[in-house]
């Protein structure tokens, strides 16, 4: 079973950037995206500099089979969104891609790239790595957590069908100990 990333590990990963260097601007803002909207690795990557509409504050996410969803933009991911682009993201890049390499050439980013910056924030965490995928499932768990019905997880998603998102955001056993009592005979 793939190990869970619970809010406290979503907070340490995040915490792990350096947000004075322009690779930690560019990484925080890659794991909100990721952490907060659900975003898959290659969505992540495709985003494109004009994609964001600062004023309705929504984001144009590209997804799998070439579906394109305009999706809310969380205040705290486009703040670390804004900070990349005013203070880190090369201006002098010719890609309209949103992320891209820290150092030149300045490309964009590839999914593969952005799992590497998952797997990165986990070790300076101190934590086990995991994946951009992980981070998808804390964030249906995030909002299951909150209250959210399955239809807003699935539409977050972007799933087609309330069938695949009923596999994220599974309560956790661990979470039920303090609810749950002994099995008879059971030691405690």
């Amino acid at each position: 079973m793939t190990r869970k990333i619970r809010p406290d590990d979503v907070a340490m990963i995040l915490a792990s950037c350096d947000r004075d260097t322009h690779a930690g601007r560019r990484d925080y803002a890659v794991l909100m995206l990721l952490a907060r909207l659900g975003l898959r690795a290659g969505e992540a990557a495709a985003a494109r500099a004009g994609d964001i509409d600062w004023r309705a504050g929504t984001i144009l996410v590209r997804g799998k089979g070439g579906r394109e969803e305009r999706m809310p933009l969380p205040a705290d991911a486009g703040a670390a969104i804004a900070d990349y682009c005013r203070n880190a993201r090369p201006q002098d890049a010719a890609s309209g891609m949103l992320f891209l390499h820290a150092r030149a050439p300045y490309g964009p980013v590839s999914p593969s790239a952005v799992g590497d910056v998952v797997v990165r924030a986990c070790r300076r965490a101190g934590l086990e790595p995991a994946s951009a995928h992980q981070l998808r499932h804390s964030a249906a768990t995030a909002m299951r957590r909150a209250g959210a019905p399955l239809s807003e997880i699935s539409e977050l998603l972007r799933h087609r069908h309330e069938g695949t998102t009923s596999k994220y955001g599974t309560i956790d056993p661990d979470e039920l100990g303090p609810a749950t009592h002994p099995w008879p005979g059971e030691a405690s």
